[in-house]
Protein backbone atom coordinates (compact mmCIF):
# COMPACT_ATOMS: atom_id res chain seq x y z
CA UNK A 1 0.00 0.00 0.00
CA UNK A 2 1.58 3.16 -0.64
CA UNK A 3 2.21 6.10 1.84
CA UNK A 4 -0.07 8.96 2.25
CA UNK A 5 1.01 12.81 2.99
CA UNK A 6 -1.69 14.37 5.13
CA UNK A 7 -1.15 18.13 3.68
CA UNK A 8 -2.80 21.34 5.45
CA UNK A 9 -2.75 25.12 4.87
CA UNK A 10 -1.84 26.97 7.96
CA UNK A 11 -0.93 30.21 6.38
CA UNK A 12 -2.21 32.21 3.58
CA UNK A 13 -0.50 32.26 -0.13
CA UNK A 14 -1.72 36.37 -0.23
CA UNK A 15 1.13 38.40 -0.64
CA UNK A 16 3.43 35.51 -2.52
CA UNK A 17 4.15 34.51 -5.77
CA UNK A 18 1.37 33.83 -7.69
CA UNK A 19 3.10 30.43 -9.01
CA UNK A 20 2.94 29.21 -5.04
CA UNK A 21 -0.47 30.25 -4.87
CA UNK A 22 -1.28 27.88 -8.06
CA UNK A 23 0.64 25.37 -6.78
CA UNK A 24 -1.55 25.32 -3.16
CA UNK A 25 -4.64 24.84 -5.63
CA UNK A 26 -3.33 22.30 -7.76
CA UNK A 27 -2.98 20.57 -4.48
CA UNK A 28 -6.34 20.73 -4.14
CA UNK A 29 -6.78 23.06 -1.05
CA UNK A 30 -9.38 25.05 -1.41
CA UNK A 31 -8.95 27.46 2.25
CA UNK A 32 -6.81 27.94 4.78
CA UNK A 33 -6.94 25.13 7.72
CA UNK A 34 -8.00 23.15 4.22
CA UNK A 35 -6.56 19.30 4.80
CA UNK A 36 -6.01 16.97 1.87
CA UNK A 37 -4.54 13.53 1.47
CA UNK A 38 -1.86 12.60 -1.53
CA UNK A 39 0.13 9.44 -2.42
CA UNK A 40 3.67 10.30 -1.68
CA UNK A 41 4.88 10.64 -5.09
CA UNK A 42 7.93 12.73 -6.39
CA UNK A 43 5.61 15.11 -7.68
CA UNK A 44 3.45 16.06 -4.92
CA UNK A 45 6.98 15.83 -2.99
CA UNK A 46 8.28 18.54 -5.12
CA UNK A 47 5.12 20.61 -4.99
CA UNK A 48 4.94 20.32 -1.03
CA UNK A 49 8.96 21.76 -1.20
CA UNK A 50 7.76 24.93 -3.34
CA UNK A 51 5.52 26.07 -0.37
CA UNK A 52 7.21 24.53 2.55
CA UNK A 53 6.42 27.90 4.28
CA UNK A 54 2.45 27.85 3.59
CA UNK A 55 1.55 24.20 4.74
CA UNK A 56 2.20 21.62 6.89
CA UNK A 57 2.71 17.66 6.58
CA UNK A 58 2.33 14.21 8.09
CA UNK A 59 3.24 11.13 6.58
CA UNK A 60 0.66 8.54 7.32
CA UNK A 61 1.71 4.63 6.62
Amino acid sequence: MARKLIITQFKSASGHPKDQGATVRALGIRKLNHTVEHDDTPQIRGMVFKVRHLVKVEEQN
